[in-house]
């Protein structure tokens, strides 16, 4: 009688058993784990395929990208997003924009790198501009890139950050700035502008983004809106008054994650906010400040998908 435990099967598992802990654990080559069992290197090479494919090999990520990978996992899950990426955290500078922006620019790159034209659509602020700089030269004729939102103020002067024209230059693509300022004086100017050809094309352009990229601003004294002039002290209080909390290409929400009915918000030129659970928008945000804003944005899914820092998803998964 032949027991269970003496089968074949079982020995064909035992012997990708020990394959495995060769390869994984002990860091044997595939020559090294053949010469060991006494089998050819093709019957090394399968009994590890079979120690995977069977589960008998657990694999745990000792290094600070495995917590890295466990925390966008649980971001995924926990907000509903399509993707997320968590970059480590620099202890002494856990705001530093240099990781994201690295991974931001490869998921840039992605869809870049496809032979079919795509539209890519932007909004503005520091860490697009440092994306688009950590992103390679290419060539991609074939693609579009679009502004979500004008860089110019009401007295025509523009901000250093937007990222459309730089993107386009690095990549040889054809590009659609925005044609009107961040905000128009008054809802009637702002729907007389529309009726601009220019603008309708490039809202068009908006709502055929393949991939949209916004930075999230927050609703304090350090937010970019102030910063930057595109809002006054008094508005920036009328504004918090209202249980604004964070915006996205000057759309400004609540808590909630809804866009207030406002003043303020009635004369936004830019573009609507994509429906997120359409195409991808991600956005590219990290930060002490920015965590109500971007808890917002998650819990009104403005956005579907999020790159950010170790620091940042840890007090948001909290």
């Amino acid at each position: 009688m032949t027991h269970g435990r003496f089968t074949p099967e079982a020995t064909r598992l035992d012997d990708a058993a020990r394959a495995g802990w060769l390869y994984y654990v002990a860091g044997n080559t595939q020559d090294e784990i053949a010469r060991k069992l006494g089998v050819s290197r093709q019957s090394a090479q399968r009994l590890v395929a079979m120690a995977v494919a069977e589960r008998l090999v657990k694999v745990r990520l000792d290094h600070p990208i495995g917590r890295c990978m466990d925390l966008a996992y649980e971001m995924k899950h926990r907000f509903g997003l399509k993707s997320c990426e968590v970059v480590p955290s620099d202890p002494e500078a856990p705001d530093l924009l240099t990781g994201i922006a690295i991974s931001a620019a490869a998921e840039l790159e992605r869809v870049l790198k496809s032979s079919e034209r795509r539209v890519v659509s932007l909004g503005t602020g520091r860490a697009l501009k440092a994306t688009v700089e950590q992103l390679p030269r290419m060539s991609c004729p074939q693609h579009v890139v679009v502004s979500r939102l004008g860089n110019m103020m009401q007295d025509g002067s523009a901000s250093p950050y937007n990222a459309t024209i730089r993107l386009a230059e690095r990549i040889g693509a054809a590009h659609y700035p925005y044609p009107l300022p961040v905000l128009a004086r008054s809802a009637t100017e702002l729907a007389a502008m529309r009726e601009q050809e220019a603008v309708r094309n490039t809202l068009r352009q908006c709502e055929e983004a393949d991939l949209s990229l916004v930075g999230i601003g927050q609703m304090d004294t350090s937010a970019p809106l102030f910063v930057d002039g595109f809002a006054s002290a008094a508005e920036m209080e009328d504004l918090k008054s209202a249980g604004a909390v964070g915006e996205i290409t000057s759309w400004v929400y609540d808590r909630a994650g809804k866009v207030i009915d406002c003043d303020f918000n009635a004369r936004v030129a830019s573009a609507p906010l994509p429906r997120a659970a359409d195409r991808p928008v991600i956005a590219v945000a990290t930060g002490e400040a920015k965590l109500p804003a971007i808890r917002a944005a998650l819990t009104g899914h403005l956005i579907n998908g999020l790159i950010t820092s170790e620091a940042t998803a840890e007090r948001l998964l909290t």
